[in-house]
């Protein structure tokens, strides 16, 4: 077993009336409670992989941290499933609540404190970033060949940081906000520019991914799933261009089609 995967479960393939008896590599799920100066403040339930980055974004996105600076110390025991960090500030300044919460690898409801910092950390986005058409399309190709794990478990998600020519980097978790947030991670940590930078994501866009975009600070998101009616509307008020349903060569374009050259 690696970090990210589990070799070797041993399954029933059926192929019509006829079965087979396999062995198949299966996605790592893998819950890390984080320890915020001294006190429980959740449990993530994620792949092991990129974790500082993960728990950076994470901290980020939700109002606690601005800049990894903030950050005195960080440490996390894989074998216990504990991340330990220490800001430089008291919990109360980030209105912590003491009750202990749960953010899941899913959407919805399980993300149970992600709109108490929304105000306060997404902004509307000013990118003056444009992408032609052919440029989407590749780089949608470019994620589904470059996520190996993916093709591995089918059971992950990959978010991708990009320019409109080439992908620059890619994580993966079986979560994709997750996905995202280790991606928000490691732009704070390296300190990237984004002023030439969109996301390309493997997931569906749902309001909290879309918010999370927003915090992240770039101006186009495609996907190759769907929208929801209030990610368009958030991406509306935001400023973010929104491209869903990217597979071959076809895509939509749901908001501020300015930023696609071909769209007038």
């Amino acid at each position: 077993m690696n970090d990210t995967t589990q070799y070797g479960w041993e399954i029933i393939r059926f192929d019509g009336d006829s079965f087979s008896k396999e062995k198949e590599e299966i996605a790592t799920e893998f819950p890390l409670t984080i320890m915020l100066n001294g006190e429980e403040f959740a449990t993530v339930v994620c792949t092991p992989t990129d974790i500082e980055e993960l728990l950076i974004g994470i901290l980020a996105s939700e109002g606690v941290i601005r800049y990894t600076d903030e950050i005195n110390t960080l440490h996390v025991d894989k074998q216990l499933g504990f991340a330990y960090v220490e800001i430089d500030k008291p919990l109360t300044e980030v209105q912590h609540e003491h009750s202990k919460r749960f953010i899941g690898s899913c959407c919805g409801k399980s993300r149970q404190f992600y709109f108490k910092s929304d105000v306060k950390t997404a902004k509307t986005i000013a990118s003056r970033l444009s992408i032609t058409v052919d440029q989407c399309y590749d780089l949608m190709k470019q994620l589904q060949i470059q996520s190996e794990q993916f093709q591995r478990t089918g059971g992950v998600h990959n978010t991708a940081l990009c320019t409109p020519n080439k992908i620059f980097s890619i994580r993966t978790d079986i979560g994709r906000h997750n996905a995202l947030d280790k991606i928000y991670g490691q732009i704070l940590q390296d300190k990237i520019p984004l002023h030439d930078k969109l996301i390309a994501f493997s997931g569906r866009i749902s309001s909290e991914v879309l918010l999370k975009i927003s915090k992240i600070g770039v101006g186009i998101l495609i996907s190759k799933s769907a929208p929801t009616d209030l990610a368009l509307k958030l991406a509306n008020d935001l400023g973010i261009t929104t491209i869903g349903f990217v597979r071959g060569n076809k895509m939509n374009v749901y908001t501020h089609p300015y930023r696609i050259f071909e769209v007038n």
